[in-house]
């Protein structure tokens, strides 16, 4: 007797896991250490950060809050923060810029740290890491259609070294890019002022170092200053105006 043959058919994988919405989302509580994006619904797990990544984000927020600080905007630079794209969709970018006051909306609710729909920041900065795809065209999409003002994104991948800036010109209502190459100094859109090497963001100083720099030439700084008071001191008790000499 003839046995039939029945090809073997692969079984479709079906996603079982849970949909949520963005509320849901907002509240969720995971049971491991792991950050989730939303993403239509479907939780997304973001991948465990590499050391060259943090360092690349650690000098971005040094270096934003100092510009902020200096200009006396009314703005905060934060990391970890979700910014609402879609109405199932939720992304945490590696760095957000957005108004004290909107930062405070944020505090002041339950539940994860987002901007929602109307709470939209100035300028968020993705690091590229696995998912080229996610941060060159699905994100890239998504900041457009929420009318973030600026994106950029920071490539160190070894022959793919870049920095491209995606902005909203005046009275465009599309991205412009601009692709910055090692070598090459970025300008931003929304922050004019912003002037940042592409090889110092790619391949970033030590924060803690930028700091120790920066004690050191305050401390030298009053040292000097000291020393002008104390000469100017001597010359009142010598009868001579330092203001004159």
């Amino acid at each position: 007797m003839s046995q039939s043959i029945v090809p073997a058919v692969e079984e479709k994988q079906l996603d079982t896991s849970p949909t949520l919405t963005f509320e849901e989302y907002r509240v969720y509580q995971s049971n491991d250490d792991v950050q989730y994006e939303l993403y239509k619904g479907k939780l997304i797990a973001m991948a465990t950060a590499s050391a060259l990544h943090t360092s690349i984000c650690e000098f971005w927020v040094y270096k934003l809050q100092r510009y902020l600080a200096e200009h006396n905007l009314d703005l905060v630079v934060k990391t970890s923060v979700g910014v609402r794209t879609e109405e199932a969709t939720s992304r945490i970018p590696d760095v957000v810029v957005c108004t004290e006051s909107l930062w405070q909306q944020a505090l002041a609710r339950r539940g994860s740290g987002i901007l929602d729909f109307d709470e939209t920041p100035l300028l968020v900065i993705e690091v590229v890491s696995q998912d080229r795809r996610a941060d060159y065209i699905t994100k890239r999409g998504e900041y457009e259609q929420a009318n973030v003002p600026e994106y950029v994104i920071v490539d160190p991948a070894e022959n793919r070294q870049r920095v491209r800036v995606m902005a909203f010109l005046e009275g465009d209502d599309i991205y412009t890019e601009v692709n910055y190459l090692p070598g090459d100094e970025i300008e931003s859109v929304v922050f004019p002022n912003l002037r940042l090497s592409v090889n110092e963001i790619l391949d970033p100083p030590l924060v803690e170092g930028l700091i120790k720099a920066e004690q050191a030439q305050l401390q030298q700084l009053q040292t000097v200053e000291q020393r002008a008071e104390r000469l100017a001191a001597r010359l009142r008790e010598l009868g001579i105006d330092p203001d004159v000499v």
